[in-house]
């Protein structure tokens, strides 16, 4: 057996070389680099399988299962509500995080390599346990100089992963406690592809992230009765949580008084009259305290990190008022939150991260932020429970039967569900006469896609020179001008027709924003020119030319984005093409994508705010002055 001493000199290093050389890579190594070999080509190749041989380097990475005070779990759930537990159990709330095996898993792992940042990451994949190799390129090189015996890798276990509807995250244990940091390559489910964590969201490919814990940040949503418990001292952590993924305590409270009072009821035989005050239904509180069980994760809440948060974690509890713990930031409402202040003179830039300029809500996951700036909330009863369910909806958007068209607007709203084609202006049947298209349109990002506003509002052209933000009419009018929409939008409901703020008037207010507008703003355009509705109303002839250019952003979420929409045209279903390439092979394929529309756009007739026409031709001299004026901030949203 090893002298203890040496074992804890090896162990020491270990995890002090693990930190070194995976922090190195997270921080912002990889953002330079794509998946690619020491000769710059990109691959993926196979190794021969290996063993993952015990190792107590980095025994108990995983956080301990041992939650709050109250909390019993929800296999403790199931014993009396197993068609609660069955729908729960299918629900993408519960792989919000996971244990890594071949149920969780829908990566692929065994004998993929990928390169970046001067290192090498092989993945292994061996009776039901995974690992990764890392190794310095730069001793593998030398060793094939000199003929010699290639470098022992660093193997390091990988037991947790995040996500698995859009992403698959994964996490590397460091030997400091159970502390995880996140594996510096994401996994694309639908498109089933490996891609540098930074590609998968919009961040500054310049810029040099810090190091991603999942204890610190992921914990807060991602896990049910979490307790960070670091030791800043010692520099570890002893994460516990009641549960990973989002389980039933995290919605209906703990429920350890409630299994005592029932058990106790059943072991005397006695009814328990339902009104089961010891545990919470969110369908049963008021529309406030039932959104801010969902509001706790789904928005922007505020927490100073004190020690009792990251002892115990935080003490908001399903039906108490969250307000009171743990408030929402209100970017429109600073002025009631001075408690912000302070945080906010040191990082005066944060806000734009989440919220654009008027305070709505820019990145996915934060809808009840929105929800709560919306009348409908305000003045009247919507709720989270209203349009959704945890239990009795399809897993993908949980919307309730029925609540895919107007009904939950009805509700309030009957005026309308006699008269809808006369308030809407469109065919009743028609997708311009679907609430939440004008209400609730895609103008917030994440998880490489647009994503519906939760903050209800109506259209406004006023908004949009304000902000930035799109509005309905042009995300679904795609060849129409901020002027067509103003003059309609005045016609049609009374508003006021602002003054012109750009020189230039007859250009398309998505093609604007594609080509001129921040990053944010750019993805946003991507994907409404590939979304099926704005192509049934705009024409899908001309939209080639503009995501052609785009496929050479230089942000990889616009470049991905760009390519999915491109794929939605004609012709176009089967166009290759890696975000991931290097310039020169982006250039080619944006060459590759313009012959293609040209062949098939003789007859295309001109339409002059959209730059295409009459025939296979692009107006160069505004496609390069708009280009010209892009708006080249760096762009971080924090989804």
């Amino acid at each position: 057996m090893m002298p203890t001493s040496w074992a804890k000199v090896r162990f020491d290093l270990f995890a002090a070389a693990v930190v070194l050389i995976v922090g190195v890579v997270i921080c912002g190594v990889l953002t330079r680099h794509r998946k690619q070999d020491p000769a710059g080509q990109s691959r993926t190749s196979s190794v021969p399988a290996g063993g993952i041989p015990d190792t107590n380097y980095f025994a108990d990475s995983l956080p301990k299962q041992r939650g709050p005070q109250g909390y019993v779990s929800s296999a403790t759930c199931k014993e009396c509500h197993p068609k609660q537990f069955e729908t729960w159990w299918r629900s993408y709330h519960r792989k919000m995080t996971q244990v890594m095996n071949t149920n969780t898993v829908q990566a692929k792992f065994d004998g993929v390599i990928m390169y970046s940042g001067g290192a090498r990451f092989t993945l292994h994949e061996s009776s039901n346990r995974y690992a990764v190799d890392i190794q310095g390129m730069e001793e593998v090189e030398a060793a094939q100089l000199t003929k010699g015996p290639p470098p022992t890798p660093m193997r390091i276990p990988m037991e947790m992963v995040t996500g698995s509807h859009y992403f698959q995250v994964f996490w590397l244990p460091t030997g400091h406690g159970n502390r995880q940091i996140a594996f510096p390559f994401t996994w694309l489910v639908a498109e089933k592809h490996w891609v540098p964590r930074n590609d998968a969201f919009i961040r500054d490919p310049d810029h040099e992230p810090r190091p991603e814990q999942w204890n610190m940040i992921c914990i807060r949503c991602h896990a049910t009765g979490a307790r960070p418990m670091p030791n800043f001292e010692k520099k570890v952590f002893d994460t516990h949580v009641t549960e990973l993924g989002i389980a039933c305590e995290a919605c209906h409270g703990p429920g350890e008084t409630h299994v005592t009072v029932e058990g106790k009821h059943r072991r005397e035989g006695t009814a328990s009259g339902h009104s089961l005050p010891e545990i919470v239904q969110p369908a049963h509180l008021d529309h406030i305290r039932s959104s801010q069980v969902c509001g706790f994760c789904h928005g922007m809440k505020w927490f100073d990190g004190t020690p009792n948060w990251y002892q115990n974690g935080f003490s908001y509890r399903p039906g108490d008022d969250l307000e009171q713990t743990t408030p929402m930031m209100r970017p429109a409402k600073l002025a009631e939150q001075p408690w912000l202040a302070n945080f906010l003179a040191k990082h005066p830039d944060i806000l734009d991260e989440f919220f654009w300029p008027d305070g709505m809500v820019r990145v996915t996951g934060r809808e009840f932020s929105g929800l709560i700036e919306s009348a409908c909330y305000q003045k009247g009863e919507l709720a989270c429970v209203t349009c959704h369910s945890m239990h009795k909806s399809d897993p993908d958007k949980q919307l309730k039967e029925g609540m895919s068209g107007n009904q939950a607007c009805f509700t309030c709203h009957q005026k309308y569900q006699k008269s809808l084609a006369e308030h809407t202006h469109h065919g009743a049947d028609s997708s311009g006469s679907l609430c939440y298209n004008c209400h609730m349109p895609y103008t917030s990002y994440g998880l490489l896609r647009a994503v519906r506003s939760h903050q209800i509002d109506r259209p406004t052209v006023l908004s949009n020179l304000k902000t930035g933000r799109p509005n309905a009419c042009n995300q679904c009018h795609l060849d129409k001008t901020l002027k067509w929409t103003a003059t309609h939008l005045s016609e049609w409901y009374g508003q006021t027709i602002p003054e012109p703020v750009d020189e230039d008037e007859r250009i398309s207010a998505t093609v604007k924003l594609l080509l001129s507008g921040d990053t944010g703003q750019r993805a946003l355009a991507a994907f409404s020119l590939g979304w099926e509705p704005a192509l049934a109303a705009s024409g899908n002839d001309w939209e080639a030319p503009l995501l052609a250019c785009a496929l050479e952003d230089r942000y990889a979420a616009v470049r991905f984005i760009s390519h999915r929409s491109l794929t939605h045209l004609p012709g176009f279903e089967a166009f290759r093409y890696d975000f991931e390439s290097t310039p020169e092979q982006r250039r080619e394929s944006r060459q590759r994508a313009l012959e293609l529309w040209r062949a098939g756009a003789a007859a295309l007739p001109q339409r002059e705010a959209t730059l295409t026409g009459p025939g296979a031709m692009i107006n160069a001299n505004v496609f390069s002055q708009l280009l010209e004026h892009r708006d080249n901030r760096p762009v971080h949203l924090r989804e």
